[in-house]
């Protein structure tokens, strides 16, 4: 049994690489980028009018404030957005501007509508509050041509969305997701539309598996085999040369029908650890093939929960050139724990002033699947002692 430090480090020693697709950049949201996106052009492209009003030429306005001339402008002409660009002809007239239109040449200066009265043509503006450039989005200020934008290994969002248009990139490279199938064994389990016996239960573990991997954006698709050992035999050596990665729940403990670390020797696996010093989720067996990784998750549905979160994520954005940051919240209150094993105790997050606590909940074990739903988040406490006092901080893994 290894601790859960050597377990992360053998897991994050057997990154893949799933390679690089390029798929139309609407469809990219959730994925991670495999390029950097650079302005094709200056951001804005032009000194760009960022306010409905009027242009007009400062240091006109500014000569007439100082004589204590009238600050009225006659309307030379209308710059509508999407226009090609006009000419202010006399610094003393004016010319109205859209939002999102190119500045008039000679102009340098916008007043918005609210600040003017407009009648006749002629533009009177009604505030001395004016300074040069304002209401102006000059040209280049966002980025220059050639700036790089977004950088590589971004997950892209609706933000990077807007850019990837901007820049015309209609087809954007991202990183290949994993092909994953998502196993379930055991004869007492049923399917969710089913009615159980008395001693069966349906399945829960394989779509909590496929929900989280849809957090990461990684299809997957799902299978159950019977506690048949032929069966399982047979079935497992044909997915091991179709997916890049297996997610077993169940059948890697010590039980008679826990047939999958024999299954796994004899198709060739190799097997680089089977169980963890941590509770929930021990019974945890990891081992590779040359083209497919294995996570065999213990069959409980909390273990099964919380060994993806804290092997299979890391493993993945590891995988796909992701930086994280580990998080840590202050225990709420005093814990004891006498097992010598690492303590992955569900919490309740709440944030007091400014500092997030973490306030232990207590579940009936690591079969208590519902106690997921009043939880937040995952404390880790190190198997270096039994007693861990409130206001001590702990690593944090968030579910919630």
């Amino acid at each position: 049994m290894i601790s859960v430090k050597e377990a992360k480090n053998i897991i994050l020693n057997s990154t893949q690489n799933f390679g690089v697709e390029k798929i139309p950049f609407i469809k990219s949201v959730g994925r991670i980028l495999k390029e950097e996106i650079t302005a094709d052009r200056d951001f804005p492209p032009f000194n760009r009018v960022s306010m409905d009003g009027i242009a007009i030429d400062f240091k006109e306005f500014s000569s007439r404030l100082r004589s204590n001339r009238q600050l009225t402008f006659r309307v030379e002409g209308i710059q509508a957005a999407g226009s090609k660009q006009i000419t202010l002809n006399n610094a003393e007239n004016c010319i109205e501007v859209m939002t999102g239109a190119v500045l008039p040449n000679n102009a340098n200066t916008v007043i918005r509508y609210e600040d003017v009265t407009i009648k006749n043509g002629i533009a009177t503006i009604n505030t001395e509050t004016v300074y040069y450039s304002q209401n102006v989005h000059q040209k280049g200020k966002d980025g220059k041509i050639g700036d790089v934008l977004i950088e590589e290994n971004t997950i892209i969002s609706a933000a990077e969305i807007g850019v990837l248009a901007t820049v015309g990139k209609s087809k954007v490279k991202v990183a290949k997701q994993p092909k994953v199938m998502i196993v379930s064994t055991g004869d007492e389990l049923v399917g969710v539309d089913e009615i159980p016996l008395e001693h069966q239960i349906r399945r829960s573990n394989v779509f909590t598996l496929v929900s989280l991997l849809e957090r990461l954006n990684i299809p997957s698709e799902t299978a159950h085999i019977t506690d048949d050992k032929p069966i399982l035999k047979s079935k497992i050596e044909s997915y091991l040369q179709e997916y890049d990665v297996l997610l077993f729940s169940g059948a890697v403990s010590k039980g008679k029908y826990d047939f999958l670390p024999e299954v796994f020797k004899e198709l060739g696996v190799e097997k680089l650890f089977h169980k963890v010093a941590q509770r929930p989720g021990k019974p945890f067996f990891y081992g590779k093939t040359s083209d497919c990784n294995i996570f065999g998750f213990p069959g409980n549905p909390i273990s099964t929960f919380v060994n993806c979160l804290a092997y299979f994520y890391p493993w993945y954005y590891k995988s796909v050139d992701i930086e994280t940051k580990e998080e840590t919240a202050i225990l709420g209150e005093d814990v004891s724990f006498k097992p010598n094993l690492e303590y992955f105790l569900q919490v309740k997050l709440e944030s007091k002033f400014g500092h997030l606590v973490a306030f232990p909940i207590k579940g009936n074990g690591s079969g208590d699947l519902a106690s997921l739903v009043k939880t937040d988040a995952f404390i880790q406490l190190s198997n270096d002692k039994i007693e861990f006092k409130k206001g001590e901080v702990y690593l944090i893994i968030r579910y919630r």
